[in-house]
């Protein structure tokens, strides 16, 4: 056999273990590292929905190859699902509790970051039918009022204004995500909803706000975090930043919500 047959040999020898699961060349990203055809998963609140749609996109942009893949749901329910061991790099949620459960069963990697304010508005179908106008006009007999459930983040500030108020409120419904509240309401299948102020905004000229004092009883505070179980740390930080950040905020300003700082 020539030397040029020995080489030729050689290089098709390297090239064929180059390709064997497990191997890999100097090019190719780490655990923990950032490179092509990485997936970030993040679990987010149903109220971030156009807000996290919108960045998710933005970080694309900025990191080629990286796809963002967003799941959006009550807090409460992304919580249960993240303590059962569903695949996730990011939780952001409504509210504290929701975080607070998962850094207690040490799921939560580092310090939450509180990178937004929301708070509750009332929403009616356009024209008001059922002439709402205030908090204590949900508690009036044969109104079809829908609020989130009290484990759900709204829900509970819901709860907090109805105690806040004085007002005994009997929903027709209660639903496991801001989303599924708003809804209804553009459906025509309630009078009334409790949703947040960016729900109201985001659905401009499928419902109208009826704006009540109480609601300021019961401000949301959004924390986001990594999770513990991530392998995409680079990536996981770099979200983190771009949500937190000045582009982030202006994002969740222009969206409605509220600035994370006091």
């Amino acid at each position: 056999m020539s030397k040029s047959q020995k080489l030729r040999g050689l290089l098709a020898a390297l090239a064929l273990l180059a390709g064997l699961p497990g191997c890999s060349t100097a090019s190719g990203s780490a655990a923990g590292s950032s490179g092509a055809g990485d997936t970030l998963t993040v679990f987010a609140a149903a109220s971030l929905k156009a807000s996290f749609t919108e960045l998710a996109k933005t970080y694309e942009a900025g990191h080629p190859g990286t796809t963002v893949t967003l799941s959006f749901a009550g807090s409460a329910d992304l919580a249960t699902q993240i303590s059962q061991g569903a695949p996730a790099d990011v939780f952001a949620s409504a509210d504290r509790g929701n975080m607070d459960k998962l850094q207690q069963a040490g799921l939560v990697d580092g310090e939450p970051r509180i990178f937004a304010t929301n708070t509750l508005a009332l929403a009616v179908p356009p024209g008001n039918p059922a002439g709402i106008r205030s908090f204590s006009d949900l508690a009036k007999p044969g109104t079809r009022l829908v609020q989130c459930a009290r484990q759900v983040p709204c829900g509970a500030a819901a709860a907090a204004v109805e105690q806040q108020a004085g007002t005994d409120l009997n929903p027709v419904s209660e639903e496991n995500s801001v989303t599924d509240v708003l809804g209804k309401v553009i459906s025509g299948e309630a009078d009334a909803g409790l949703v947040y102020v960016t729900d109201v905004k985001s659905a401009a000229g499928k419902v109208e706000a009826v704006p009540f004092p109480e609601a300021a009883a019961a401000v949301n505070s959004y924390p986001i975090a990594a999770l513990a179980n991530s392998r995409n740390s680079t990536n996981v930080q770099a979200f983190l930043d771009l949500v937190t950040g000045p582009q982030g905020q202006h994002v969740l300003a222009a969206a409605g919500f509220g600035s994370s700082r006091p």
